[in-house]
C-alpha cells in the first residue's frame, strides 16, 4: 500500500531564535515529526529561517564593515548558510528521536535553490526588512550599491523583495530521497532565491515567503497533505477581536472569500492561506492542515487545527 506523503512546514516556534534555543526547539520538534513517521507517513520537511538568516546577514555585514577588504556576503549566500546550520540541528534531532523509538531511517538536508521570476512585481516594491540598524551614512552607502533601505525608529535598515517561487531546482533529488522512504529537509527559509540565466543560476537579492515555497514543494512532489505548523492552534476570523471565531475547516472557495474580506494579515496568516489554495488547486484529494506545534499531544489529535479542502 502506498504511503501517504506529507510536507510539514515548520514555523519559528519549532526552531527558536538563538543557537541554544534552536538546539532545544529542534529536539521538541523532532518528537512531533517522529509521530508522523511512526504512523507510516512519508515525510518531507521545510522550515522558516527568519531570525537565523537575519543573524547571519547582520554578522557578515559587521564583519565586512570591520574588514573592508572582504567582499560583502550576498543574501543568497546568507540563505544557504541558514539552510545548512538549521538542517544540521534538525536532521540530527530527528535521527536521534527515531533511533530512540527503534526506527532507523536516513534524514537528509538538501541545499535547495528556488527559481523566481526576474520580472516579479515584488522586485519593484521590496518590502522585507533584514539586517542590522544602520546610520544615515551607512544607508546612503547601501543605496549607492543599488540596495534599498527604509527608515526605522532608531535608524535605517535594508529591505529586499519577496518574489513568488516558480520552480525548485533540486526537486528531482528531493523526490528520489522521498521515494526511497527517507526523511528529507528541503526549501529551508523559502529556499535560496535564484534567477535562471541560460544554463546558469544567479542568486537574487530577495527572500521567498516560506509558506509559498512549502506549497510549491508539496505541489511538485505530489504530496497528499501539507501541514503548516504555526503559533496558533486554528485559523481565526476577526483575529484578536472580541468576536474572534476559530475555524475547524474551510473550503478553498471560502478561503478566497475571506482573503477578499481582508480577514488574514499580510506576512503572517495570509501567505499560509495562499499556499493552501495554490497547493490544493482543483484536487479533491489534497488538503492542508494549519495548526500549532505540540510535541506532547497524541498523534490523532492533529485534527485539532484548521483543515482546508476543496
Amino acid at each position: 500500500m502506498k504511503k501517504k506523503k506529507v510536507v510539514i512546514a515548520l514555523g519559528h516556534e519549532a526552531l527558536g531564535t538563538t543557537l541554544p534555543e534552536q538546539k532545544k526547539a529542534t529536539r521538541q520538534t523532532a518528537k512531533a515529526v517522529a509521530d508522523f513517521i511512526k504512523d507510516d507517513y512519508q515525510i518531507v520537511i521545510t522550515h522558516s529561517n527568519g531570525p537565523q538568516v537575519g543573524m547571519i546577514h547582520t554578522a557578515m555585514a559587521e564583519f565586512c564593515r570591520i574588514y573592508p577588504e572582504y567582499t560583502a556576503t550576498p543574501m543568497s549566500v546568507c540563505s544557504a548558510m541558514s539552510q545548512g546550520y538549521i538542517g544540521y540541528d534538525l536532521q540530527n534531532a530527528i535521527r536521534s528521536e527515531l533511533l530512540n523509538r527503534g526506527i532507523y531511517k536516513s534524514v537528509s538536508t538538501v541545499l535547495t535553490q528556488v527559481v523566481v521570476d526576474p520580472y516579479d512585481e515584488a522586485f519593484y516594491h521590496p518590502s522585507k526588512v533584514i539586517g542590522r540598524v544602520m546610520t544615515e551614512e551607512e544607508a546612503e552607502a547601501e543605496e549607492k550599491k543599488g540596495n534599498h533601505v527604509v527608515k526605522v525608529e532608531d535608524g535605517y535598515r535594508r529591505i529586499v523583495a519577496a518574489p513568488k517561487p516558480i520552480d525548485i531546482v533540486e526537486i528531482d533529488a528531493v523526490k528520489a530521497l522521498s521515494d526511497a522512504d527517507q526523511v528529507v529537509i528541503a526549501c529551508g527559509g523559502g529556499g535560496i532565491p535564484v534567477l535562471s540565466q541560460d544554463n546558469s543560476l544567479k542568486g537574487a537579492s530577495a527572500v521567498i515567503e516560506k509558506d509559498l515555497a512549502a506549497g510549491k514543494l508539496a505541489e511538485l512532489i505530489d504530496a497528499d497533505e501539507l501541514v503548516i505548523l504555526t503559533s496558533v492552534e486554528k485559523v481565526c476570523l476577526n483575529y484578536g477581536k472580541e468576536n474572534e471565531k476559530p475555524l475547524e475547516s474551510m473550503t478553498v472557495a471560502e478561503a478566497k472569500q475571506y482573503i477578499a474580506e481582508g480577514q488574514f494579515e499580510e506576512g503572517t496568516m495570509l501567505p499560509k492561506i495562499e499556499a493552501a489554495i495554490d497547493f490544493i488547486g482543483n484536487s479533491a484529494v489534497r488538503n492542508v492542515l494549519i495548526t500549532k506545534l505540540n510535541p506532547n499531544q497524541e498523534a490523532g489529535s492533529r485534527i485539532s487545527g484548521t483543515r482546508i479542502h476543496k
